[in-house]
């Protein structure tokens, strides 16, 4: 437990280690859901069950292990639902759009990369945007 504290810093935080543990048990039933709805609405446009709850519990972990040990923030991640819909019952689903979907997810795959690449400090594309924006609507906001 000391090197959990340690490494976390739960205490400078005001916090306990059993606090944050059952906090993150609570935080982990909230969204469990997630594992089970996400590949059931995807399955809908083709794409095998099996993969996709493989798909949703590996972003889930990976993006719980990215705040946990690069951020350092007691956030979880998981696929957000709203765009999970969007993508199943307008894009890919055979009664909407249509797009087959392995080429809407190559186009999810590359708008991804390009917001990335446009959000890296070293392109400077983002923070020229933030400076465009007048200091008295940043505040206003």
């Amino acid at each position: 437990m000391e090197a959990l504290d340690k490494m976390f810093g739960v205490t400078e935080a005001g916090s306990d280690v059993n606090t944050e543990i059952r906090a993150g048990g609570a935080t982990f039933l909230t969204m469990a859901y997630i594992l089970l709805v996400n590949p059931s609405m995807l399955s809908a446009t083709g794409i095998p069950f099996e993969d996709a709850l493989f798909a949703t519990a590996v972003a889930a972990f990976v993006g719980c292990m990215v705040m946990a040990f690069w951020a350092n923030l007691p956030f979880a991640l998981a696929p957000g639902m709203g765009l999970n819909a969007y993508f199943a019952f307008t894009v890919a689903a055979p009664w909407a759009m249509a797009v087959p979907w392995e080429i809407a997810l190559a186009a999810i795959l590359v708008q991804g990369v390009i917001f990335l690449i446009l959000s890296l400090p070293q392109v400077g594309v983002r923070t020229a945007m933030i400076n465009a924006i007048p200091t008295d609507l940043k505040i206003a906001t």
